[in-house]
């Protein structure tokens, strides 16, 4: 097929996969504003729509307060500030709506004219109910803060946040594999291998993050390069079983967080050296040195969230920047597969 032909799909993927990352952004202003409990139900369709009057909001914060976070840390809350959390949490929602309306309208438009090949049209639909089931998993994040916890689940909200990295890494792959194929040595099986293996760290990182921010882990320990005034603090791996520790001590969780960072950056650097040295950073191969840098950005920005006591707008950058290696890296692994079997 003309790859002119194809130029809307691509940009149309590209475009959802900027909208994933929006939604993450502003999931990230919802956890960090302590908004994402202020609706309490699951109304895919009239869920839409606000409250449009005062007596709507008084049901709505009425529902808020039956529950346990605001019965033991907000009953300060008036309705002011009700709204404000409100706002963030439904403003999440409707934009994971638009995103359904964003894959199914231009995909039936495309299917229509014919300008999405055979062989990639159950992929796609698999991609729209992927993104259904990331609103699955919303609601059964929410459900876990709403009868016994003040907040939600750290292991659902990693869930979560791990799907819709998933979900934008898949629509970066889909959007490559109908672009030309770029020019550049080819790789060898090794060099492929190695560049899933920073997938894999930056994915696990991105999974790393998550525990932090749903054990408002950020909020401690906020210094750098030492933590707690050790390289290797004391207190580490106190709970039993240990493995518990992983996920639910906050100073392990950090700690976790903190050092594999530094194994992703070291190795993103030995990648880079690595790929000078064998293929240069033309052609294919020129997402190496991009990638390269976003990682050292990261770290820099990673250490300024934590000695800002997580500052709202420096911790969101640091969250898509996150997200967008992780894609990045992607987008080089699908060239990488399309020169490869040319």
């Amino acid at each position: 097929m003309d790859h002119d032909r194809l130029k809307p799909v691509r940009i149309w993927l590209y475009c959802l996969a900027a909208f994933v990352l929006l939604i993450v952004v502003v999931g990230g202003a919802t956890r960090l504003t302590e908004s994402g409990l202020s609706i309490t139900s699951w109304r895919p369709i009239s869920g839409i729509i606000p409250p449009l009057s005062d007596a709507d909001w008084q049901i709505e914060f009425q529902a808020y307060q039956q529950i346990p976070q605001y019965g033991l840390v907000e009953a300060w809350m008036g309705m002011d500030d009700f709204k404000f959390i409100f706002w963030w949490e439904w403003g999440h929602r409707f934009l994971a709506r638009m995103l359904g309306f964003a894959f199914a309208v231009p995909f039936v438009i495309f299917l229509i004219q014919k300008r999405i090949p055979r062989t990639m049209v159950w992929p796609m639909v698999g991609l729209f109910l992927a993104g259904a089931f990331q609103g699955f998993l919303g609601w059964w994040m929410v459900s876990s803060g709403l009868s016994e916890l003040t907040s939600v689940s750290q292991y659902r909200l990693a869930a979560h946040l791990m799907a819709a990295c998933v979900l934008m890494m898949a629509l970066v792959w889909v959007a490559r594999t109908l672009e030309p194929v770029d020019a550049g040595e080819r790789p060898g099986t090794g060099w492929m291998v190695a560049n899933w293996g920073l997938v894999a760290l930056v994915f696990l990182q991105i999974g790393a993050g998550a525990l932090v921010a749903g054990l408002n882990a950020g909020l401690i320990y906020n210094t750098w390069p030492l933590m707690d005034g050790a390289i290797i603090p004391s207190g580490l791996f106190s709970l039993d079983p240990a493995w518990r520790n992983m996920f639910e001590h906050l100073m392990t969780v950090q700690f976790n967080h903190r050092n594999l960072a530094y194994l992703v950056a070291l190795y993103a650097v030995i990648v880079c050296w690595v790929g000078r040295k064998s293929f240069g950073f033309s052609g294919v191969h020129r997402w190496v040195p991009r990638i390269g840098v976003l990682v050292i950005l990261q770290v820099g920005v990673g250490i300024a969230t934590l000695l800002s006591v997580v500052n709202i707008p420096i911790a969101l950058v640091h969250q898509a920047l996150a997200f967008t290696i992780a894609a990045m890296v992607v987008a080089y692994l699908s060239d990488m597969h399309r020169l490869s079997r040319r």
